[in-house]
């Protein structure tokens, strides 16, 4: 439950980090290169982003977000042109939805994250995806964590 003021908090914070992402704008790189070089800083910067959101959510959820976005942002460091747009694009629609989700959060004492996936998401979905779908639901409803928690404490 955030209040008036860690709302305006939260708000600054997204604000600002929209600010200050970085422009590639240096003149001597190639096209090739400077397309590359865009890509690279567009996908590290939404990383942060998903990873900065996940702050927000309870610990539990928090650590197997974190965890669950390093491991598919790795696994598709060598991605092809075609399935990298399509990461992308899953992966903005991610952090709308979850910086929407944390902002009206902010107003409310219910913290509500997730969507619902649509049938035709779901049938889009290659074997591989179905199966990490099944270890993540199962990840996230088991009674006892695999690894001990603990709260970030503010910093000194």
């Amino acid at each position: 439950m955030l209040n008036t003021t860690e709302f305006k908090a939260v708000n600054s914070i997204l604000v600002t980090a929209r600010l200050l992402q970085p422009q590639v704008t240096q003149r001597d790189i190639s096209p090739s290169a400077m397309a590359g070089s865009a890509h690279v800083s567009r996908v590290r910067s939404l990383y942060k982003r998903i990873l900065m959101l996940h702050r927000f959510m309870p610990i539990e959820l928090r650590a197997l977000g974190d965890q669950y976005v390093k491991d598919e942002f790795r696994r598709h460091k060598s991605a092809s042109p075609e399935q990298a747009k399509l990461f992308m694009m899953e992966w903005e629609d991610y952090k709308d939805t979850l910086q929407a989700q944390v902002l009206e959060a902010a107003g409310k004492k219910e913290l509500s994250f997730g969507s619902d996936l649509s049938e035709q998401k779901l049938q889009d979905f290659q074997d591989e995806q179905i199966g990490q779908l099944y270890e993540l639901m199962l990840e996230s409803t088991k009674p006892t964590r695999q690894f001990h928690l603990q709260e970030d404490h503010p910093p000194k």
